[in-house]
Formats: C-alpha cells, sequence, structure tokens
C-alpha cells in the first residue's frame, strides 16, 4: 500500500491541470484497493459537492451530480468531517439515490473527507457491488491518501481556478504572509531562475512561425555546442563515455521530439514553456520504467532538457519588456532578479517560497514595495502577463480582480498617497501625546538605501540595524576594514543619533551560502549568540569593526540576539571588553558602547529582571517572541492565521518585560514589527515603552496616531484590552477604540 501511495501521489504532482489529477486518484485508487468505483466530490462557490471524476460511474454524470452539505451519504461525510464505512448503504438514512450515476448496483460504501487548512474540500469515495465491509487497513489507506493529497488537489484546483478565471469566469485569491504593507495593482511578470524546467512561465505567443524558427535556432546551437566538447573531450573520454554526446545528438536529431514541442507551440505557448513540458513528460515516462538503465536514462533527458532551456531563456530574456506597474513573481525572488526590473517600474512583488525575513523582504520594506510572500498555492507558471492585486497589509493575492474589487483596492491606494502628503508635514515634529508624553521613534535598518529613508521621515535614531545583511550580500565572510567601512556609512548617516547594532544574527530562516547550517529545527537551534560565542574569532572581528567605525561618533549600541541566559550575556560582555581594549591598544579613542539584550525567547522574558541588571538597554523582538510563545512559524503561510501579535500571552509578557527593565532603571525598546503597527503602538506607549524601532515606512503613520491621543486614553485601552482572552476580541475592541477616537484613517487603510 505504501508503494501505491506514493506513486499515486508523484502521478499526481505530475498532473498537469485539475482535471487530470483527478482522473489519476480515481483511477488508481480504484486498482489499488480492487473495487468497483472510485469518485471525488469537490466543493463548489456555493459549498455543493459536486461529482468531478469517477471511475466506475456513469462519466455523463460528472458535473451533474450535485449535494448539498448532509444530502445523501457524501454530505454526511462532508459534514461530519470524518469517514462513513458501510456494508449496506443503501439501508443507511442518508442514503440518496441519484438515478444519472447508475450507482444502484453498489451497496459497499466508503467515503473520507479531504480537508486542507480545516476546510472540506470534497469527499473521496469506492463503493462495490458486493457487500464488503471495508477493513481497518482500506479505511486508513484512504485517510491517509486523503491527507496526503489534500494539499495537492487544492493547488490543482488552484491552478484550474486560474484556468477558468482565464475564461472569464471570476478572480481567485490566493494567501501567504506579508512582506511589506501596502497595496499594488499591475501585471505580472513571472522571473524563473535559469534552466529549471519545473519553473518556466506559461506564455502566449502571436508569431507562431517565428517562434518555431527560434526554438530550432536554440536547437541548433546547442547542437554546435555539443559536438564541440565532444570533438574536444573525444581524447580523454571512454568510448561509453563519448557515447553520452552521441546520444544528446540523437536525442536533438530526434524529429519526433522537436515535433513535440512545433505541436505545442502551434497551440498558442512559448517555446520555452513547450520545450520544458515535453522534456518533463519524458522524464517522467523513463522515471517510470521498471528496467534501472532506462530510470537512468531520466537523468540525461533532464540535464539536455536544460541546457537547451538556458539558450531558450537567455534570449527571451534579451527581449523581455517590463510594463508599467510591474509585479514581480517568482518561486523564489532574489536581490539580482529585483535589479533586473527598472526601478520606476516595480509596484509590487510576489513569491510563492521565502518568509517575512527573506533578504528580498527586507528590500522590499527598504524600498517600500507591497510584497507577499509564501503563497504556497500559486501557480506562479501561469501568470504572466495576467492582472494582479498585492494587499501587503493581509498578505493576499487577488488573480484577474474584478471590476468591483480593483475599484476598491484603487481606492485604498488613492488614500494611501494622500496621507502620505499628510504625514510628511509631520517629519521635524516630536512624537508626543496630547496631554505631553514623549515617546523616541526609531528605525530598523540594513541597507544604506534605508538612511535617506528613514531621515526623511523622521527618524529619531537606530533602533535595529541588521549587520547580517552585509554577510548575506557577499560570498564570504566580510573582513575587518570591510565591516568598519560599511558601519561607519551607517553610523555618520545617521549621527549624533543612537545606531543600534546587532551582532550577526543568522541561524533559522537566515543562512549564509559560505557557512551553511543544516538542521532539522533551525529555529530552535544554532542561531543568533549562539554561533558567534562558538566562532568567537567572527564576534571579534565584527566587535572591533563596529568599535572602530563609531570612533569620533560615539553613537554606536551594541545589540545581542537570542539570549537565554546569564552566562550567555556575561561571555559576550567579556569578549566586548576584550575587543575595546584591543582597539585602544592599537590607539584608537573609542568611547565603550551601551550593551544590550534581545529579548525574544521565554527564558529572557521571565529573566529580564536578572538580564537588565547586567545590560546598559532591553529590546523585544516581537517577532521571534511570538512565534516561540505560541509555537507557530512566522513564515510558514499555512499557519500563518496562528501567529497573533495581539495574542493575550503575547501582550503579558511584553507588560511583564517593561517593568523588569525599569526595576532595573534601564531603557526598553522594541524593535519587532509589533512596533510599527500604529494600534499596537498605543498600547506599547502605555506599557512604557521607552523607544519603539521600525521600518521607516510605518512610522510616519505610528507618529501620527500616538499625537492623536493621550497618554491617559491610552492607559485605558490598555486596561482594557488586558481583561480580554483573545486576540480577535484585542483587535476588535482596539479598532473600535480607535475609529471612536476619530483616528481610524491613520490606523489602518479598509481592506
Amino acid at each position: 500500500m505504501l508503494n501505491s501511495l506514493r506513486n499515486i501521489v508523484q502521478e499526481v504532482n505530475a498532473a498537469r491541470d485539475l482535471q487530470s489529477a483527478l482522473n489519476i486518484i480515481v483511477a488508481r485508487i480504484k486498482e489499488s484497493m480492487h473495487t468497483q468505483v472510485c469518485s471525488v466530490y469537490l466543493r463548489d462557490g456555493k459549498k455543493n459537492y459536486v461529482l468531478m471524476a469517477t471511475d466506475g460511474l456513469n462519466p455523463k454524470a460528472v458535473g451533474r451530480v450535485s449535494l448539498r452539505a448532509e444530502e445523501g451519504l457524501v454530505g454526511r461525510v462532508a459534514s461530519r468531517e470524518e469517514p462513513l464505512n458501510l456494508e449496506h448503504a443503501e439501508t443507511h438514512p442518508s442514503y440518496q439515490y441519484f438515478p444519472e450515476t447508475g450507482e444502484e448496483r453498489f451497496s459497499s460504501f466508503l467515503g473520507v473527507p479531504i480537508i486542507h487548512h480545516r476546510e472540506v474540500l470534497g469527499v473521496l469515495v469506492v463503493q462495490q457491488v458486493d457487500r464488503r465491509r471495508f477493513d481497518e487497513g482500506d479505511e486508513a489507506f484512504l485517510v491517509t491518501l486523503s491527507a496526503q493529497l489534500a494539499g495537492v488537489i487544492a493547488h490543482a484546483e488552484a491552478t484550474g481556478v486560474v484556468v477558468a478565471v482565464g475564461q472569464g469566469k471570476g478572480e481567485a485569491k490566493f494567501t501567504g504572509v506579508s512582506g511589506c504593507s501596502g497595496v499594488a495593482i499591475g501585471e505580472a511578470v513571472v522571473i524563473s531562475p535559469p534552466a529549471d524546467l519545473n519553473s518556466v512561465p506559461y506564455q502566449v505567443v502571436s508569431d507562431i512561425e517565428e517562434e518555431i524558427a527560434f526554438f530550432y535556432r536554440c536547437l541548433a546551437a546547442v547542437r554546435n555546442d555539443i559536438g564541440r566538447m565532444s570533438d574536444e573531450l573525444r581524447s580523454r573520454l571512454s568510448r561509453e563515455e563519448q557515447a553520452l554526446f552521441d546520444a544528446y545528438l540523437a536525442m536533438l536529431d530526434d524529429a519526433s521530439l522537436g515535433g513535440e514541442v512545433t505541436e505545442r507551440i502551434r497551440g498558442g505557448v512559448c517555446a520555452p514553456y513547450a520545450w520544458a513540458d515535453v522534456i518533463l513528460e519524458h522524464e517522467r515516462n523513463f522515471n517510470a520504467m521498471s528496467d534501472p538503465y532506462l530510470r537512468d536514462r531520466a537523468a540525461d533527458v533532464r540535464d539536455l532538457g536544460r541546457r537547451v532551456l538556458a539558450y531558450l531563456q537567455e534570449s527571451a530574456q534579451m527581449c523581455r519588456v517590463y510594463p508599467d506597474n510591474t509585479i514581480l513573481v517568482g518561486e523564489e525572488l532574489t536581490a539580482s532578479m529585483l535589479g533586473d526590473v527598472p526601478a520606476d517600474k516595480l509596484a509590487g512583488m510576489i513569491s510563492v517560497e521565502g518568509s517575512r525575513n527573506s533578504h528580498v523582504a527586507i528590500l522590499a520594506r527598504a524600498m517600500d514595495i507591497p510584497t507577499v510572500m509564501g503563497v504556497i498555492d500559486l501557480p506562479y507558471t501561469k501568470l504572466d502577463q495576467r492582472k494582479l492585486i498585492v494587499d501587503g497589509y493581509n498578505g493576499i493575492v487577488y488573480l484577474d480582480p474584478s471590476k468591483v474589487l480593483k475599484s476598491h483596492y484603487k481606492a485604498i491606494f488613492k488614500e494611501e498617497q494622500a496621507l502620505q502628503k499628510d504625514l510628511e508635514a509631520l517629519k521635524d515634529k516630536p512624537c508626543e501625546t496630547t496631554d505631553g508624553h514623549r515617546l523616541n521613534l526609531w528605525v530598523n535598518t540594513g541597507l544604506m538605501a534605508d538612511v535617506m529613508r528613514s531621515l526623511d521621515r523622521g527618524a529619531e535614531g537606530v533602533g535595529l540595524y541588521r549587520t547580517e545583511v552585509p554577510f548575506l550580500l557577499r560570498d564570504r565572510f566580510p573582513g575587518e576594514e570591510e565591516q568598519t567601512k560599511i558601519y561607519r556609512e551607517q553610523l555618520e548617516a545617521f549621527a549624533p543619533r543612537q545606531v543600534t547594532m546587532r551582532t550577526l544574527d543568522v541561524g533559522g530562516d537566515k543562512a549564509l551560502p559560505y557557512f551553511p547550517i543544516e538542521e532539522d529545527n533551525p529555529f530552535l537551534g544554532w542561531r543568533g549568540i549562539r554561533v558567534t560565542l562558538d566562532h568567537p574569532e567572527i564576534f571579534l572581528v565584527q566587535v572591533r569593526a563596529m568599535l572602530k567605525a563609531s570612533e569620533g561618533l560615539d553613537n554606536l549600541r551594541i545589540m545581542l540576539p537570542m539570549i537565554t541566559n546569564i552566562p550567555e550575556l556575561d561571555a559576550a560582555n567579556a569578549l566586548i571588553l576584550r575587543a575595546f581594549n584591543e582597539v585602544m591598544e592599537e590607539g584608537h579613542r573609542v568611547v565603550y558602547p551601551p550593551v544590550g539584550v534581545m529579548v525574544e525567547v521565554p527564558a529572557a522574558v521571565y529573566q529580564a529582571k536578572e538580564l537588565a541588571a547586567r545590560a546598559d538597554f532591553l529590546s523585544v523582538g516581537s517577532n521571534d517572541l511570538t512565534q516561540y510563545l505560541l509555537a507557530v512559524d512566522r513564515n510558514n503561510a499555512r499557519v500563518a492565521d496562528l501567529y497573533q501579535s495581539m495574542h493575550p500571552a503575547v501582550l503579558s509578557a511584553l507588560q511583564e518585560v517593561v517593568q523588569a527593565g525599569h526595576s532595573e532603571n534601564v531603557d526598553v525598546s522594541i524593535c519587532g514589527e509589533l512596533a510599527g503597527d500604529p494600534g499596537a503602538a498605543v498600547l506599547l506607549m502605555a506599557m512604557g515603552y521607552d523607544v519603539l524601532s521600525m521600518s521607516a515606512t510605518n512610522l510616519p503613520k505610528v507618529k501620527s496616531v500616538l499625537r492623536a491621543i493621550s497618554k491617559d486614553q491610552a492607559s485605558a485601552l490598555l486596561a482594557e484590552v488586558m481583561s480580554l482572552h483573545t486576540a480577535e476580541a484585542i483587535e476588535a475592541t482596539l479598532n473600535t477604540r480607535l475609529q471612536d477616537m476619530g483616528i481610524k484613517r491613520l490606523y489602518r487603510p479598509n481592506v
């Protein structure tokens, strides 16, 4: 059964569209379970369950039989969200006969729900004429297969929706996580890694004959390359090794291979997509063969496919045109891909993979480009030149949006622009409440691109400079002089304002390509201060560079990430003192900087008082703290709804930290994303935080909201929400109270 399960999942993954996937499912399950019927019912937009594929019932019933929730046996399975196993199906109270299916002959029934993200997508059913009580093994197999296929079907269904939308049947919605807030409306430009057969975007062509000629030119170029390599290596290769080149040339000369590609191009698709489609099909065929030698040829087919694809893509890239309001789409966007797009054309970005902390997301926030990351069900290869809306506030992407939806988001976009103009007047004004309470607003930075934007928005300091960004941009560890120059630029740009530099924070979801960290559970593994304490040579070089960079400016603060206990802080302080003494001995006149601790794990919350006694300041990293308190990966779109920054436990922890820090007379700041949420900023101010540090984009909105409220009002609101027991209730109350105060427009657009 395990082999059957694996084979079915592989076949479904390789299916070209939703209907193909469903047809594979019903045929293979029927065969594996030795039943006479297998059918799939999928939920439609009206929440009815429609027969979408069958092997055994009347095929004419497909698309015609529809059941409401709780109607018939299928409806009962869906409504109860559990399997139903019957030996005499016709005697069950929920049994309902549909004459168009021809199912009256089948007595035995086993149905299981197909559930994805807590939603019932459909029901998987097997039936048999003979009265048969399906045993535990049968039921377990079907349940296991349903669970395995739920995500695949959801993705295939999304792809099918895209096809339907292309035929004018409506818009499609996909959910990820916010990379950068804001709204973008524009046209998709799909970017794929070079020579990746699985990521070639679907594009239509108008000049069929020219596309076919282009394909054969590229084929000839690859043929010449392989022939040249064969000649150059002939004297150094054995006859068997030389045969591989001959095999490649034979495949390229195969008229049937070129004919298959030509046939697809004549169907209206571009040459790169047609070639990839044909090669992947041949590769699947070889992989399915029982003969080991023939199975190994699948790798040869893929290698040849990549060689030709590289030519096809290189030529296509040279004539790529970026439209106005380009929305860049890819499986995993990179900084180099971003750099190819003219700055005045780029409106938004969507990445199927990646996280809020991916380098490209950091860049997006620095450039204020609305971005959605981790859109796992997005059929991105089919989106080129399609109309999209990027909702960076909620992490949502809309494909082929309706006129009504476009009008709604255009209004939000105009509201954003108008609000931004209004907020520019606040640049040089202090962040002060209506009753005179002063709060410092700092920024989070990582690139020089952040500097001017931050100063233009009125930043009063830097609460988090991500020193790992320069490390991520290189293919080796930067030397001490390189780091000194980079840090000096930041310190000079903000002087005399304070700049808080976090020591190297890698691990988790931030890996250096030249310093790989492979772990089963990286967020609970070797990361942050753990890495640098284990490698003092890295830590000392970095701290020395920071100190040298601060000479004559004296505006450096050093912050230690991922501290979980007192010994870690003591060890880090000892190394910083050592680096300071070394720099002084070299003749540099530097001031010993304040050293602070990031509070981002529960252990640090409960030892905040002890840590504050040994540190010059505390700074809460609310992103990681929320993740660890709630046991939710903040970069995982599948559990995004469980990542709740306003969770009562998170707010309680935040309040406990600020109280502990102030009891030791040290300043307490917060540098996570929560600080940039205007509503949350009201609560943080009421808790007593001394500094809120955020992206430059959010700073004017936060300042505007805090200047529109009194400290007493904020304290009353905090007391009210701290008595509530759910994040939903807290957010609803916060929204209502801010609206009552007349500052809804400043808080957040109505998206």
